[in-house]
């Protein structure tokens, strides 16, 4: 599509500011950081207490890092976009010390046997179990509280422990399971009389997935985990052939991340109104279903604060095949708008004013029939769809893209934003390809296309898992995927029903 754009219907929105320390704010996460700190009003931690498990090369590399974070780390090229790391205490006044508060080490010879099993589901569920269950019995047994587990790993782990992976033949290690993925299925379709068969086919309810796999696993102990590869934490040594960020920007979003998932909060959205609550809906296809309608449904809140939690929902036949659309039920719909007004009310003390649910697709009548009877008249309710737009660009004269935070209005309920493109403030765009805008639909409720425009913006500022100076798509939807693949990564009984802090699951 080919239109002309006229200053009349086009508008470019301002960049959103963020809240820092002191009460001082800036619209660049890093150079907030970097002048004022974290929130300090947030009960933010004073020292990282991280447990770490690896091989010994992983443990070592582990404490190298953690020693290195604690001095500046020069930019690879100054720039407005990378800026040195002056240091952990320095940039979010709390301690990471070199020394782990646990060390948990597994043979190197032992990851390799199991992650090189020719049976793939076996092989990734013994690899995870080497990991997994040895935190689960430090956490069973030792009474030493961990705010963050560092799950150092081979990079071999990485490459064989997804699902496209391929096993070269000359490095495959014989399974000695008496089980394969199409005799397990059939297994858990008619049980078997043997309990030993019925052991062995559980292996394969779990998704060929390291990372997702690791997750699952280990939410109900509670055990929040960022997960690293070997070659990240040593790639000044010249051992590694990936090509990686700078040694600062690897500081930078490694120790955010970290921070969050530790408990801290590095920023919160600047000029928001009070009393709103967004709400992203997830949905994936879960394989062990009867059919391909059923799948898993999921729903994460933010506050405008940055909080996040996740709900797991019952899964269910909610794919249709004939419009490629997931619908929830209206009892489920019921269910999660309901779960969602109670943690609000935990988290804040009243109501929210304004609910807003985000999702790929519009929502049908049962479905909003349920979360409207979910949530109490006071509460003002909206539906918006967003989605990518690929057949919609936007030119601009000169070498650089259209200008981040371009909005134009199609209609009093669509209109498109950029979230990518140029950023004046950077003077440059940190992309390669003619961006492509999202397109935003407010197809439920009666707010002001503007308004819900302007939140989506702000929203693509509160990703915490790495320090960007913005994403591509609001956090409602950024994560949406990935907390999908974890809700189907396990048995579903092993997914607690209980909401847990959105940093359980990045």
């Amino acid at each position: 599509m080919t239109i002309t754009v006229s200053p009349a219907n086009a508008s470019i929105l301002p960049e959103p500011v963020l809240g820092f320390g002191f009460g001082q704010s800036s619209t660049n996460p890093k150079h907030g950081l970097f002048l004022f700190g974290p929130l300090r009003e947030h009960n933010n931690p004073t020292e990282l207490r991280c447990g770490v498990i690896g091989t010994p090369n992983g443990i070592r590399a582990y404490r190298s890092w953690a020693e290195r974070m604690q001095r500046p780390i020069p930019a690879a090229a100054e720039s407005k976009v990378n800026i040195f790391f002056p240091g952990f205490r320095e940039v979010f006044n709390c301690s990471w010390p070199s020394k782990p508060a646990a060390e948990i080490p597994v043979g190197a010879a032992t990851v390799g046997a199991a992650i090189h099993r020719t049976d793939r589901h076996d092989a990734v569920h013994t690899t995870v179990g080497l990991f997994s269950n040895a935190i689960n019995t430090f956490l069973r047994d030792e009474d030493q509280r961990i705010d963050l587990w560092f799950v150092v790993i081979p990079d071999e782990v990485f490459d064989l422990g997804r699902p496209q992976s391929r096993l070269p033949t000359s490095e495959r290690v014989q399974s000695d399971r008496p089980m394969n993925a199409r005799l397990a299925r059939r297994l858990l379709r008619e049980p078997s009389l043997f309990q030993e068969d019925m052991i062995a086919a559980q292996t394969y309810l779990y998704q060929v997935d390291f990372h997702n796999q690791l997750k699952a696993r280990l939410i109900k102990s509670r055990a929040i985990t960022q997960v690293i590869r070997e070659s990240t934490l040593v790639s000044d040594q010249g051992t590694s052939r990936r090509r990686m960020q700078d040694h600062a920007s690897i500081a930078w979003n490694l120790s955010v991340s970290s921070f969050y998932k530790a408990g801290g909060r590095p920023w919160r959205l600047g000029k928001v109104r009070d009393g709103v609550c967004y709400v992203g809906l997830v949905f994936k296809h879960d394989a062990r279903g009867p059919d391909l309608t059923y799948a898993c449904c999921g729903a994460q809140m933010f506050l405008t604060s940055g909080e996040g939690m996740v709900f797991k929902g019952v899964p269910g036949p909610y794919y249709s095949p004939l419009t490629r659309e997931f619908h929830l039920s209206k009892e489920q719909a019921f269910c999660i708008g309901s779960r969602v007004i109670t943690a609000y009310r935990e988290q804040t003390g009243h109501d929210p004013s304004e609910l807003f649910i985000h999702g790929r697709t519009r929502f049908n009548e049962d479905e909003w029939a349920g979360f409207q009877q979910a949530v109490p008249e006071n509460v003002e309710l909206c539906g918006v769809r967003i989605t990518r737009s690929d057949d919609f660009k936007l030119y601009r004269p000169g070498r650089m893209p259209v200008i981040r935070g371009t909005m134009t209005i199609e209609s009093s309920s669509v209109a498109y934003l950029w979230t990518s493109g140029f950023v004046p403030e950077l003077e440059t765009y940190p992309g390669w390809e003619v961006p492509n805008p999202l397109r935003i639909e407010m197809c439920r409720g009666s707010s002001k296309i503007d308004l819900v425009v302007t939140d989506v913006f702000q929203l693509t500022k509160l990703n915490f898992n790495a320090c960007i100076y913005a994403d591509g798509l609001p956090v409602t939807l950024r994560f949406a995927d990935a907390i999908g693949e974890i809700l189907t990564a396990a048995p579903d009984s092993d997914i607690p029903e209980t909401p847990l802090p959105f940093r359980h699951y990045i």
